[in-house]
Parts: structure tokens; C-alpha cells; sequence
């Protein structure tokens, strides 16, 4: 989980308290040495997906890109050039260390800059979903749809629905209602759900914003007793 390097319980509190790019440029330093980080297997499943069923790409936009763990990807994947988008400018440095080739813009994923506009090929997020409300998913899915030209990818990861019977749905529950808790009584708000991001309504919001979607399982994670993939990879494609 965490390590000696890492945020101390102090730190994520202060973090927790503040709005969520305020929270996000203090434990920017520290971020890679959280379990917040996307995992390298994770990675590595996408990256390897991508390369076998789709491309190839010319430019990557990295939406939410943080810290740059999704760079790196993006780099090997495409030729052209590649670009995060970030809220916060202390993640976005953080980016900048690990991959100084890379375009960095400091934005706001609901509302992407038109001057992004139909010019990438891929587009990926990882890890960013909660911090949006699902009454904000369309604006965030028409901006990467505007930045992708025609027949261009937007592509993420997406878990299965985990068993009530399961402590860890018992555990994101827990977190969730503590977040609207704390967001109901604390101000600025710190927006971040972990089940507030089901395949089905993410489907219908991607085709109203003029994607035609399709998925692909993640094998390396294996498979759920009734044979269903314990993760997907969302082919997002713009027509």
C-alpha cells in the first residue's frame, strides 16, 4: 500500500480537504509512491491490447494524464506527437520530469480546449472517472470526441460490477458515503466516487456523444465464476 516515502496520514488529510486540483498539486511530489497510481500491470494490459486489435496511432492525447503514468504508453504506442491534460500543475510537473518529450496542457477534462480538436488518433484516461460527476460524463465525452479525428479511439479501462457479497464493495461503498458526506458539509467539494462509473450508463453517454463503442476483455486479470471478465478495455471509436 503506501510506503515510508510516500504521503503521510497528515498529508492525505489536507489533500482530502482541499478541492480536488488544490488536493492533487500537494501530493503531486508524492503521488507515484500511493496505491493511487495506476498499477504497471494495468498498463501493461492496455498497452498490449491496444497494440494487437487497433492502430496504428499518430498522436495520443492523455486525458487526466497526472502524473504521466499513461505517457509512457501513449509514447511507445504512437509515432506522433503525444499530450497530457491534466487540472492540476503540480501533477502536470510531476509529467514533465518523466517524460520531457511530451506536450503538457493544463485543463479542465469537462471543458477541453477546441484548439485540441481533430487532431489525435487515441485518446486514454486511467483512473480519473470518479472525479466526475455522472451528470458530467457527456462533456467530458464530447471533448475527447471533438479532439479525435474520424475513426479515432478513446479507450479505457472498465472493472465488472463487484458482489455486494464482497468486502470490497462493502469497503468503495464506505468510501463513497464518506465523500458525500464530507462534500455535504465541507467546502470546496473533493468530487472522487468509486462507484459512480457503470459500463452501461458509460455506454449510453458515449454513444449520445457520437461514439460507436465495443469492448475487449482484459484477460490478464482472469475471469469472474460466471466466465465474464473481471475487466474490460472500452473501444470508444469516433465514426
Amino acid at each position: 500500500m503506501f510506503t515510508s516515502q510516500g504521503p503521510t496520514l497528515r498529508e492525505l488529510a489536507v489533500q482530502a480537504l482541499s478541492s480536488v486540483e488544490r488536493g492533487y498539486d500537494l501530493l503531486a511530489p508524492k503521488f507515484d509512491r500511493t496505491p493511487f497510481r495506476t498499477p504497471d500491470r494495468m498498463l501493461d494490459a492496455v498497452e498490449e491490447t491496444l497494440a494487437r486489435h487497433e492502430g496504428p496511432f499518430d498522436a495520443g492525447l492523455d486525458v487526466c494524464c497526472g502524473t504521466g503514468a499513461g505517457l509512457g504508453l501513449l509514447r511507445r504506442l504512437c509515432r506522433g506527437r503525444v499530450t497530457g491534460v491534466d487540472l492540476s500543475s503540480g501533477m502536470l510537473a510531476e509529467a514533465g520530469l518523466a517524460h520531457p518529450g511530451a506536450d503538457l496542457l493544463r485543463a479542465d477534462a469537462r471543458h477541453l480546449p477546441a484548439a485540441l480538436g481533430d487532431s489525435y488518433d487515441l485518446a486514454v484516461s486511467f483512473g480519473a472517472f470518479g472525479h466526475f460527476l455522472p451528470a458530467e460524463r457527456p462533456a467530458v465525452f464530447s471533448g475527447v470526441h471533438a479532439a479525435l479525428r474520424p475513426g479515432g479511439v478513446f479507450a479505457f479501462p472498465i472493472g465488472a460490477p463487484i458482489a455486494p457479497s464482497r468486502p470490497a464493495w462493502w469497503a468503495l461503498s464506505g468510501f463513497d458515503a464518506v465523500m458525500r458526506v464530507r462534500n455535504a458539509v465541507w467546502r470546496p467539494p473533493f468530487v472522487m466516487y468509486y462507484r459512480t462509473f457503470p459500463l452501461g450508463g458509460v455506454r449510453t453517454d458515449l454513444r449520445a456523444a457520437g461514439f460507436t463503442v465495443e469492448t475487449l476483455p482484459l484477460d490478464h486479470f482472469g475471469r469472474r465464476p460466471d466466465g465474464t471478465p473481471r475487466w474490460r478495455l472500452v473501444l470508444a471509436r469516433r465514426a
